[in-house]
This record gives structure tokens, C-alpha cells and sequence, in this order.
């Protein structure tokens, strides 16, 4: 039996450090880990801000360690 691919996501939390526009950021992780990072569908969809400082969810693919998907934003 083999796992979904939503199982296999990897979540962090961190900090916004760098925003490149709209919808790409830059990143660092509690364990200070820098990742390029794009919002993910639903929240372009509810058109979510996020600016410089916000703490936000953070999915990754365990194949390439280097980008991920903001799908939370922490009040």
C-alpha cells in the first residue's frame, strides 16, 4: 500500500525574511533554514496578505528541500 501524496509533505513553521512580490517569498525556518517559498491556491483564491515578519506554515516535498508552499498564516 502506498502512502498519498499529501502524507509525504513535510510541515514547517517559520518567518518571513524577504519578499520578492505577490506570491514568492523568502523563508527561514525555526531551525534557520532558508527556503523559496510561493502561496499556495487557496490562498490566492481568498487573496491572503502576507508581508514581512509574518510567522506562516510552511509545506515541503521531501524531494527537493529547497522550496515550499505557504499554506498558513498565524495571526
Amino acid at each position: 500500500m502506498t502512502k498519498s501524496s499529501k502524507e509525504q509533505k513535510l510541515v514547517f513553521s517559520g518567518k518571513i525574511t524577504h519578499v520578492f512580490n505577490a506570491q514568492e517569498y523568502e523563508v527561514t525556518l525555526e531551525n534557520g533554514v532558508k527556503l523559496n517559498c510561493h502561496i499556495a491556491g487557496k490562498m490566492k483564491l481568498y487573496h491572503i496578505k502576507i508581508i514581512l515578519g509574518d510567522s506562516v506554515r510552511v509545506e515541503m516535498s521531501p524531494y527537493d528541500l529547497s522550496k515550499g508552499r505557504i499554506v498558513y498564516r498565524y495571526k
